[in-house]
């Protein structure tokens, strides 16, 4: 990517982004090189998009032909138009995903759109890029139930016999309600394709086991998008090859991200979007509805060469043996907003998650929960940890020590700062469960969001 072509082809068309340049007293004609570039202040939701109106954000002052909303992680909606391009562009990161590792232009595929439609992002541009492979020659079919889960189990046995593979496409806890909901998925050869969450690789083999899929490096792909920018990278079979051999290795994981917690981790086209690290978060520049230059998407990550990865899961014993694109990694682990703080212990998500999928509670539960530091009467802090039945499971004192004493495991080994700073006597989570669908915790239909 030529960053400053896109520069100044920036500042001629988008006039909000002249705005901001004129704000910070900077001359677009002394941008030259690259330096100059990575050198200009980065951009964000607070002190760009949402202090400009719509139209001026966009080129010449003209919005795109469709517009999505996101509620983001702060609940106010932001608007992203795109246009038929965006989508072209993106599509190429779905049709990597369906060719390399579902080879889907050698099979007849049913991909079955689980995210919600609407006005929000996931669904409609999923739908587009889908029907986008259709038109480049692959034998892809779309049915687009959105996140009605009903209509969801009602068309699947209808369509699925005439395909050789079926393709799911959603959120992950989304996806984990449908599998569960028990349809004879090993009949139909079903893959799975994720976004917008972190999920543990006792997650991915649980639900590969409930789904039928043999190989979970080849039938679970996972996007990295945003409603900002669309798709920004995708697992590829060396991606999911790397973290699984990481994910028995929280040791080696910390050394090469910082931390043992697991992040997602995705392949990214440098030519499509020009990606930086700033303290330990992502910003990224590129051209969409809303062109976006040094744009702080604010989620926890870093970028790692491609020679150096190569490198360093050899130096750690590991050869790979899925091929895959001589592009760089991204790894991202969302936003650390998602965590709370007990006793200056960072807890994350990712950490409940692996606890509700051990053996011995899966069956009990959907995987669903919310954690919150909440305080008693006497003002003492607890971990609280407010988790989903399984459909037909009752709440018991039996089911609320087994979830919570399979949660501290796996806090305990996997984050070391909660093994150390939380004492002892306070380390045992109160667990509270609620039955599938609670209005409170767990509204059906709703995008789950796992801490308050």
């Amino acid at each position: 990517m030529d960053l400053v072509k896109l520069f100044h082809d920036v500042v001629e068309t988008v006039p909000a982004y002249r705005a901001f340049l004129a704000e910070h007293d900077i001359d677009p004609a002394q941008i030259r090189t690259f330096q100059d570039f990575v050198g200009l202040p980065m951009t964000s939701k607070d002190t760009y998009t949402r202090r400009h109106p719509l139209p001026d954000l966009c080129r010449h002052g003209v919005i795109g032909d469709i517009v999505a909303v996101s509620s983001g992680s702060t609940g106010e909606p932001a608007f992203w138009p795109r246009t038929a391009a965006d989508e072209h562009a993106v599509a190429a990161r779905f049709e990597e995903v369906f060719r390399d590792s579902f080879a889907a232009h050698e099979r007849r595929t049913l991909a079955v759109v689980c995210f919600a439609l609407g006005t929000w992002v996931g669904g409609l541009f999923t739908l587009a890029c889908c029907r986008r492979l259709a038109e480049l020659g692959y034998p892809v079919t779309v049915v687009a139930p959105g996140g009605d889960k009903r209509e969801i189990l009602r068309v699947v046995p209808e369509l699925a016999p005439h395909f050789d593979q079926v393709v799911l496409l959603g959120y992950p806890p989304f996806l984990k309600d449908v599998i569960d909901a028990g349809l004879p998925w090993s009949r139909w050869q079903v893959k799975l394709v994720t976004a917008g969450e972190v999920f543990s690789e006792e997650w991915l083999t649980l639900v590969a086991s409930r789904a039928g899929i043999a190989d979970p490096v080849r039938g679970i792909a996972s996007l990295y998008g945003t409603a900002d920018a669309g798709v920004l990278g995708n697992e590829t079979p060396l991606s999911v090859e790397i973290r699984r051999f990481l994910a028995e290795r929280p040791t080696v994981a910390r050394e090469l991200f910082g931390e043992s917690r697991l992040p997602t981790l995705v392949q990214y086209d440098p030519g499509a979007r020009f990606f930086e690290e700033h303290e330990g978060t992502l910003l990224f520049s590129g051209d969409n509805g809303i062109p976006l230059i040094r744009y702080h998407i604010a989620d926890d990550g870093g970028l790692i060469p491609y020679e150096r990865m190569l490198a360093f899961a050899r130096d750690h014993g590991l050869e790979p043996s899925a091929p895959g694109p001589e592009r760089p990694f991204a790894y991202v682990f969302g936003r650390s907003r998602f965590t709370v703080s007990y006793y200056g212990a960072n807890v994350y998500p990712e950490n409940i998650s692996v606890g509700l999928e051990q053996p011995e509670v899966a069956g009990l539960v959907t995987g669903k929960f919310v954690m919150e530091v909440a305080e008693d009467e006497r003002r003492d802090r607890h971990l609280t940890v407010t988790v989903e039945l399984a459909p037909g499971e009752k709440p018991s004192d039996g089911t609320a020590e087994a979830v919570g004493a399979s949660i501290l495991s796996q806090l305990r080994r996997l984050n070391s700062e909660f093994a150390h700073y939380v004492p002892e006597a306070r380390q045992t989570p109160v667990i509270r469960l609620r039955e599938t669908g609670d209005p409170d915790y767990f509204p059906p239909g709703a995008k789950h969001r796992y801490t308050r």
